[in-house]
């Protein structure tokens, strides 16, 4: 019987062992370099650079932030087979190097304020040749009863 008790301890000991997630290394570039790239699983560095981390359960997106830039992020497709008993797992990761073109943010342009011309007023336009104020209009008489 201790043999019995003996061979199950062990199987328990080989079941409580779980096995190493696969990890992977991803290269991370930018234009121009020395953005912060972070992927949405976690790791990050400052570009250029390579990220190593177990290999996570499905696509994943790398952001890259640098000052005075627009933000971008790009998605990463995991593809590929799971490993067997006896073949290895293969997994492929799409694109490998990401690499983000990062875009300048630009200023919002300043309103503009209408030009004031400088030059003098152009002097009234003469009046016509006549009085000043028209004639009195006189009331008409009043109709007949």
């Amino acid at each position: 019987m201790p043999i019995a008790i003996a061979v199950t301890g062990l199987d328990l000991a080989g079941c409580s062992s779980r096995p190493t997630p696969p990890s992977f290394e991803i290269q991370l570039e930018s234009t121009p370099p020395g953005a912060d790239a972070r992927t949405s699983f976690g790791p990050g560095c400052k570009t250029p650079c390579a990220v190593n981390a177990p290999l996570p359960d499905g696509n994943f997106t790398v952001t890259y932030t640098l000052e005075g830039f627009q933000s971008v992020t790009i998605p990463v497709q995991i593809s590929g087979s799971p490993a067997g008993f006896m073949m290895p797992g293969t997994t492929r990761i799409d694109p490998n190097p990401v690499v983000a073109q990062l875009q300048p943010i630009v200023p919002p342009k300043p309103e503009r304020k209408p030009v004031r011309s400088k030059k003098p007023n152009k002097p009234a336009a003469p009046a016509a040749a006549g009085p000043a104020f028209p004639a009195p209009v006189q009331a008409a008489p009043p109709p007949p009863r």
